[in-house]
Parts: C-alpha cells; structure tokens; sequence
C-alpha cells in the first residue's frame, strides 16, 4: 500500500504531492531522502540536466530509456526513522517506529513512494518491487502524456492532468488503471486548444471523459475498442542494453546485457499475432507484457498476443550464459558477455599539487591538473551485425558525462570534435560527438584550477585514491547490430484480414557504461 507520493524537481523542490490514505506523509522525508542524494560525488543536479539529452538514445519510442545511475549512496527502498521527521509522524508512524521510502529517478525527476511498515512483521507491508514498478509506470505514463523528456518543466506546464492521472492510477494506495489505453479514454491527453480551455474556464473538467473506457469492461483492458488506422503496420525492435565497467587501459572489468522488445503496433481491430525467434534459447529470465498468453510460450516457446494500441513494451529478458543452439557455449562469464567494445575510451587525468605557504615569486600556488581523453570506434568487437547492415561502423548519440570531484574549481576544456559544456555548479563536464566512425579519432584535452586550502587538493596527486575520481559515463548506440544474436525469424497475423506492413531490427546502445580514470 502506498501511503503517499512525491515527486521532486532536480534541485529538490516538492513538485507533486499526494496523499492517498487519511494518514498524510510529512513532507520532511523529502528533506532526508535529498541531503542523503547529496552526498553523492555525482552531484543531482548538474548531473541529470546533463544527461537529459544523452541518455535519451533513439529508436521508435524512447520512455523506457535508462539514465545513468546517479545516486551513489542512495538504495532504492530506504526506512526513515519517525525520530528523524520534523514534521511530527502520524499514528500508525509513531507505533511502527519507521516509514520505508521508495524511490526512482527518471527525466531528473525523483519519484518517491512512502509506505507504512507491516504490522507485527519486519519490512513494508508492500512488495518493494511492485511499488518500484509502479513509480516506473508512472513515469512512463508522464512520457506518453507529456512527451519525451516528462522532465521538470513538462510537468510544471500539466499540473492538473498529472494530478488526474495519480487519481486513476492508483485507488486508495493500491495500482489499479495503468495501460496508457485505457486511461486516455479517462483522461485526454493535453493539447494546446485544452489548455486554453482550461485556462478560460478555470478548471480541469474539459481533460475528463464523461464516457467509460471500453477496456474496463473487456478480458482485454490494454486494448481499445473499434481501433482503426488507414495503414497498418507494426514495427519491433530488439533492444539490447550494456551494462560495462572498463579500466583506464580499455579492458572489460564486468559486463552484462540486458534485452528488450519494444513495439509499435498501428493495427486495427483485435489482431492476434505470433512471434517466433531464431535461437530462443538465447534468452532468459523473461517477464512480459500482460498482453502475452505465457502458457502457450512456455510450451511452444512462441510469443503469442493481442497488442495494445501505440508503443508498449512486449517483453524483457536477460541474455543466456548457457548455450546457444548446436550446445556450443556463447559466454562463461559475466565478463566474457561483450569481450570487446565497439567504443574505447582512454582517459588520463591528473592533478595538481597545492603548494602551501605564501611566496612573492610565486603569485599562483596551484599548479592546475590535466584532463586528456581519447575515442575511439572498434569494428572488431564482439557484436553481431545484421544481413542487411551496409557500410562502415557507425556508432551514433556518442556522449561521454565527466564528473569531476569536489575539489576541482573550474576546468578549461577543447575538444576536436562535437562539443563540451562544463557546469561549474555541478561539477560536470558532457562531451557530445554525435556520431562516430573508425577513421574519426575524437580527443578532449584541458586544464582544471583546484580550489585552494582543500585537504584533499593538498593530497592530490598523479594517482588519486580509489574514490576520489568518479568513472566516466558514456552512451552510445548502434543499429542492426546485437550482442546476442537473436533475431525475428516469423511474424504472422491472424483474426483480421487485411496484410500489415511489418519492420524488425536490431539495437546495441550502452546501459550503464562506466570507464574507470586509474
């Protein structure tokens, strides 16, 4: 049961708050939950409004792309001691001693859940991943309403209709309505002439539907009724994360890949599709859309549904580490799951010394550190191409995020191709190239001033410590090429007669990509 909501801005400001239960949530687990995200070296704000764009990779929908992890010292379910709120703590708080805080960051929008404990019993009363899939639906939701990105200034801008969408997504703490089908026949979606209704009228009546959503009252609530379109067609994509930790020399410390299917079906009527794979054995711990009848792949190992109408994802799966087919072994290890990157990235970075003492001859007591960085495209990697990819290797949405540690005052940064921003508030630097290919040979190089009479400047050196030097974030993607290997084999349509136009393709992009600097 999810007691209350918030949703905060990326500085920290209280942009929704709902209460969902007679028992109101005070507001000062907001104030715990940021000073605890600020004491992270990956500093919130510079940080998400640099990656806005970055993290933001292509493809026929983009409201399930993944951020970089910001919050390094912020675990996703957090128990708030009652001692600990200024606000005071309810009833129920007070018997219970603890309030258990959810938490997701999307689009620099921090989405935060707080949930009352289980009587009798440790822990909160709610499945924590049914709450943190739930802040995940929402956010996706906002995506669908408000565009790509539903960033601080989207939901600023659809006060009203967010707070119509919570009113119908959840009843009384508990998920009730969340295809996006379903909940545009309750709410419509916002238009420039809705707004200026509502801005004439006063109110939100002009976004509620008087009439009940047809799939409230169909086995299928995530289709629409009487769906029709002039052409119809259906695109998939095959979208396979990264997730890799590399060192200053290259070398893959730790790696894993995740895959997706994400499709966009503009089909009309109920059609009622089948999806057959190549090798299916290449995937594994797969969940899906409520679409699919899991029966029927869990004995013919097809994929057989009625889509939703518009974008929606059809299911997740991790990449197998056991066989693929003939029983040849594909990967042993989590490290051998990408053995070599189609994108290097060579850091160095040092730092000055700060030499203390006061000299006339020496009017400047800081010596600056250097920043170098070099990029490069591999072709020689472990990713399987398509047939019918053509040409060179092109990575493209090539961005590389620098955070730069505390002590660093101010850095002056070049670039020979794209461009860079530093934020000084942050501590950030973002490097776009946009895209890259094997005779391109991207270099940053610069300066950093450090702050003066910093103990820790004092100490730094040519080698900092472990820590004191956050790892490089990078993103990058590529097209028609996969780590896995699976593919498309068949997509046949039945229960209507017409004959869709059909798209299938590959994506590569980077997870969480992490380059160590030391």
């Amino acid at each position: 049961m999810i007691q209350s909501l918030f949703i905060l801005s990326p500085t920290g400001e209280v942009l929704i708050e709902r209460h969902f239960r007679s028992i109101l949530t005070p507001r000062s687990v907001c104030d715990i939950f940021w000073s605890r995200a600020s004491e992270s070296l990956n500093h919130h704000g510079g940080i998400s409004a640099a990656t806005t764009a970055a993290a933001n990779a292509g493809g026929f929908f983009h409201g399930n792309n993944h951020p970089f992890m910001l919050y390094d010292s912020v675990p996703p379910v957090m128990e708030v001691p009652v001692n600990a709120l200024e606000d005071g703590p309810s009833s129920h708080v007070e018997k219970s001693g603890v309030i258990y805080l959810f938490s997701i960051l999307r689009d620099g929008l921090s989405y935060l859940a707080a949930c009352p404990p289980a009587i009798g019993l440790e822990g909160p009363e709610t499945p924590p991943l049914l709450v943190v899939e739930f802040l995940h639906r929402i956010a996706d939701t906002f995506v669908v309403y408000f565009g790509n990105p539903a960033d601080e200034s989207a939901v600023k801008d659809n006060f009203s209709t967010a707070y119509q969408l919570l009113e119908e997504m959840v009843d009384y703490g508990w998920p009730l309505t969340t295809e996006p089908n379903a909940l545009t026949d309750l709410i419509r979606p916002p238009t420039v002439m809705a707004k200026i209704q509502q801005a004439i009228s006063g109110g939100s009546s002009n976004i509620l539907s008087e009439a009940l959503p047809t799939g409230t009252v169909s086995n299928m609530p995530w289709r629409k009724a009487g769906v029709h379109h002039p052409n119809n067609e259906i695109y998939i994509d095959i979208v396979e994360e990264v997730d890799a930790i590399l060192n200053a020399q290259g070398s893959v410390v730790s790696s894993d890949v995740s895959g997706s299917i994400q499709a966009q079906s503009n089909l009309s009527g109920v059609p009622d599709l089948i999806l057959t794979f190549n090798d299916v054995s290449l995937i594994d711990d797969c969940s899906f859309h409520p679409c699919v009848r899991y029966s029927r792949f869990e004995k013919d190992k097809v994929v057989s549904f009625v889509p939703p109408d518009g974008p929606f994802e059809l299911m997740r799966y991790r990449v197998s580490r056991e066989r693929g087919s003939g029983g040849v072994s594909r990967m042993t290890s989590p490290s051998s799951l990408v053995g070599n990157m189609p994108i290097q990235v060579l850091p160095r970075i040092s730092y000055g010394r700060h030499i203390g003492g006061n000299n006339e001859n020496k009017p400047d007591n800081n010596i600056p550190g250097q920043i170098s960085l070099s990029v490069t495209a591999r072709s020689i990697s472990s990713l399987i191409y398509s047939s019918s990819r053509k040409g060179p290797l092109i990575i493209e949405d090539v961005a590389i995020i620098i955070p730069f540690p505390k002590f660093v005052r101010t850095a002056n940064l070049n670039v020979t191709d794209g461009h860079v921003i530093y934020d000084e508030a942050g501590k950030i630097a973002k490097w776009v190239i946009g895209k890259l290919d094997e005779k391109k040979r991207p270099q940053l190089n610069g300066t950093m001033v450090l702050e003066e009479g910093d103990e820790s400047m004092d100490n730094a050196s040519s080698s900092p410590e472990d820590g004191e030097q956050p790892p490089l974030l990078v993103t990058w993607k590529i097209l028609l090429a996969s780590v896995s290997g699976l593919n498309v084999s068949g997509l046949s349509v039945t229960g209507e007669h017409y004959k869709p136009y059909k798209g299938v393709r590959n994506i590569t992009r980077s997870g969480i990509f992490q380059i160590r600097c030391h």
